[in-house]
């Protein structure tokens, strides 16, 4: 499990993760980039619990994915499987989880802060919250795509679906766009990655 997890959460990191994962002998299985979502759990048909992340992450959100996933695995234990999967409980353990990690020998202090406001009520998914999920994304490779906050009105871009938006204007905290194959109106999170269409 040390080979295989070394090369994607921070070095200081891995002691406490190994510990987490010891304990419970759940399988973690590293997989290619979803569009959909960072990473899963699942109780198996054959009794075990398996997790898995997505191989392209940058350690921060490797991590925050893989613990996520953990707590969804402890919150099954501890409180049964009627549970909403991001309930109370969920957000309980995640917490309880993710303490031990919120620290600068893990997390660069840029980082902290927002972390810190996040897990006083984590969402679903990191990516719902905009600041943080911006914050991690300088962490990324660096790629070809633009925020949507940055795609300028009238500017047509293409979605990570394939299909071809127009910029159309911004509401209170998303960004309203047209289809132009439809003419439909869609709405986007600040830090959608688009690719502009020159």
């Amino acid at each position: 499990m040390q080979n295989q997890l070394q090369d994607y959460v921070p070095a200081h990191a891995l002691p406490l993760v190994l510990n987490l994962l010891e304990q419970e002998h759940v399988m973690v299985k590293i997989k290619k980039e979803r569009k959909t979502r960072h990473g899963d759990y699942r109780f198996l048909s054959n009794g075990k619990h398996q997790i898995t992340v997505n191989s392209n992450l940058n350690e921060y959100r490797f991590l925050i994915t893989l613990i996520h996933e953990i707590a969804h695995f402890e919150a099954y234990k501890l409180y049964g499987r009627f549970i909403k999967p991001h309930g109370i409980e969920w957000k309980r353990t995640f917490q309880h989880l993710m303490l031990p990690f919120l620290n600068p020998e893990i997390f660069p202090n840029e980082l902290l802060p927002l972390l810190a406001k996040h897990f006083k009520n984590p969402k679903a998914s990191s990516d719902t919250d905009a600041p943080l999920a911006l914050a991690l994304k300088q962490f990324d490779e660096p790629n070809n795509k633009t925020y949507i906050f940055q795609v300028p009105l009238g500017h047509a871009f293409l979605s990570n679906n394939g299909k071809v938006f127009k910029m159309n204007k911004k509401r209170v905290k998303r960004f309203e766009c047209v289809e132009v194959k439809t003419g439909r109106l869609y709405l986007f999170n600040p830090n959608a990655e688009v690719e502009l269409i020159n």
